[in-house]
């Protein structure tokens, strides 16, 4: 495993880490205890130390999974969660002092623990980015000992450049994968002079990046591939990254034939972490084995210049006048 420092928390984290949303989230399948807890032991024993949950994933369940694991552990593991989407309704005028703190002091308490390494506003509303209020709190929640680092988890490119003007946001998470390529524009430019870590996640497009998904695949109900295509029940660039499903489709057919027996899921890992100013990237698992299959991404060799460039140009034809002005 390889380590990054995570921006000005000077956190020494695996390239390679864990999101726990396939944990503990809407994926066709109701939280199962103890293959969370597989998953997360099978990531920590092959060299991941850094886990990134929230209070909204299962109600809480994927957090205290998160908490248990770690404790069987002696070394550090840094746990990343997140708040605000829990609020309802989802709107600025949800985001009170009172609301957060309750939020971080409950997913304290789902943890188990004394203090949080990095909570994150999760994909806050726009009118929130312009209250100094909000990210003051996280000042006095660190002083208090409760939470080590303050990040803002977004949707848009805009918005992580304007959390960024905060001097307390050390993190920003951001969906960056080959069919989501604008934030290595600008943001990544401006995130390195400013020390700010990046966490990506989403680096499969929902498992459209994996090449195993065809015109016939279908998804649970409760599936957000199912239910959220057209946002019906968050951003819709969560799911599949916003691009279409059958133009997805269309230009994994390109990269599988231009890469062809290569894995085409550990090369969209690979992908990214080609990117220096990333910090992590944090792709999901529903199994243990697929945990383990993801950090394999990091021992395959560097991605060529002429095959970042192909990538670009399927990314141009296919995919960037769909995605690219939208997130």
């Amino acid at each position: 495993m390889i380590y990054r420092t995570l921006g000005k928390t000077n956190y020494n984290i695996s390239e390679i880490s864990l999101g726990t949303w396939q944990v503990g989230g809407k994926w066709g399948s109701s939280f199962d205890p103890d293959n969370a807890e597989n998953i997360l032991k099978t990531a920590i024993e092959n060299g991941v130390n850094f886990i990134d949950t929230a209070d909204v994933y299962s109600d809480g369940l994927s957090e205290k999974a998160v908490g248990k694991a770690v404790k069987s552990y002696n070394q550090k593991i840094y746990i990343a969660t997140k708040c605000g989407r829990k609020l309802h309704p989802h709107t600025d005028a949800s985001y009170t002092l009172t609301a957060l703190r309750k939020s971080v002091e409950d997913s304290l308490q789902n943890i188990g623990v004394d203090h949080i390494d990095l909570i994150q506003l999760h994909c806050p509303p726009w009118e929130t980015y312009y209250r100094p209020e909000v990210f003051d709190l996280f000042d006095k929640l660190k002083t208090e000992g409760k939470i080590s680092a303050l990040g803002v988890s977004v949707e848009k490119v805009e918005q992580a450049i304007k959390a960024m003007e905060y001097d307390n946001v050390t993190t920003i998470q951001i969906i960056f994968n080959m069919f989501r390529q604008r934030p290595s524009e600008l943001f990544f430019k401006l995130a390195k002079e400013k020390n700010v870590g990046i966490i990506v996640r989403v680096p499969l497009a929902s498992g459209l990046l994996t090449g195993t998904f065809s015109a016939d695949t279908t998804f649970g109900a409760d599936d957000h591939r199912t239910f959220n295509r057209d946002g019906a029940g968050f951003d819709k660039g969560e799911t599949f990254s916003g691009v279409n499903y059958n133009k997805g489709l269309e230009a994994v057919r390109i990269l599988r034939g231009h890469f062809g027996d290569n894995n085409l899921a550990l090369l969209a890992i690979k992908w990214v972490l080609m990117y220096d100013e990333v910090s992590c990237v944090i792709p999901g698992a529903s199994s243990p084995t697929q945990a383990q299959n993801n950090l394999l991404a990091g021992e395959i060799p560097q991605i060529s210049e002429s095959d970042m460039s192909f990538i670009r140009s399927v990314y141009e034809q296919y995919i960037k006048a769909d995605v690219h002005q939208i997130w």
